[in-house]
């Protein structure tokens, strides 16, 4: 058998996460929440999960990265790194949405909890700070239905879709502060996961990704920040 091999890289979010990926199976894995730590430990976790199986890069067949939407800061670091990564080894380069990796990785809970709804919609999730977040809208096997949009939560917000499922499920580290605003017959019709995405969730689309040879440019690829960055402006006097 072949041995497809993946450097999976995940910086989206406050976490950080990186996973090496055989054929269908994780061999290796490094994650972390800690704060702004993504610049610091993203090359070392590569060195540590390629080392952990005597590999090196060149032993693989592709990187994959998050290419967002999500923080600005952390998707410059992954997606720089990436790049840097191919240009070095001659790999090809994958960009993974951030929510097409949280709607496999609801898929995947899904499956492993035995929860099944003939009308069941996944809702991925990523906060954009204060009551807004980028969500789509994916089917029960994560495919995609709708492009990622930025959303401002109200009660209201999905009322179509709460009417027209049987289930929806909520995933991302923007679910919890729709959960909370929201009225508990709706609460009773929803799965909730709130976490950030992972590396180890993008090898399924990954691997779709490669078999169509949907690489990007290494010289010009460039995250999909969805909206413009905006620096925030200190509350401090400056005087």
């Amino acid at each position: 058998m072949n041995k497809n091999r993946f450097l999976l890289i995940e910086t989206s979010t406050e976490a950080c996460s990186v996973a090496l990926a055989e054929n269908d199976r994780i061999l290796a894995k490094r994650w972390t929440n800690e704060p702004k730590a993504h610049a610091r430990l993203l090359a070392p976790f590569v060195t540590e999960v390629l080392a952990e199986h005597n590999l090196s890069l060149k032993d693989c067949q592709a990187i994959a990265v998050s290419q967002g939407p999500g923080s600005y800061t952390g998707l410059r670091v992954g997606v720089s790194t990436a790049k840097g990564l191919c240009y070095g080894a001659g790999l090809p380069l994958l960009g993974i949405g951030t929510l097409d990796l949280l709607a496999e990785a609801a898929r995947l809970h899904l499956q492993a909890q035995g929860i099944s709804a003939q009308r069941l919609l996944i809702i991925p999730m990523v906060d954009a700070r204060r009551m807004e977040v980028y969500a789509a809208r994916y089917n029960a096997d994560a495919q995609a239905l709708t492009e990622p949009l930025p959303v401002i939560l109200d009660e209201h917000s999905f009322e179509e879709e709460f009417q027209a499922y049987d289930r929806l499920v909520f995933i991302g580290d923007g679910v919890q502060k729709f959960r909370t605003i929201l009225s508990e017959e709706k609460q009773s019709k929803a799965s909730w996961f709130e976490e950030c995405p992972d590396a180890s969730t993008m090898l399924r689309p990954a691997r779709v990704a490669y078999e169509k040879k949907e690489f990007k440019d290494v010289a010009y690829f460039e995250p999909f920040y969805l909206k413009d960055f905006v620096a925030g402006t200190s509350k401090k006097s400056l005087l």
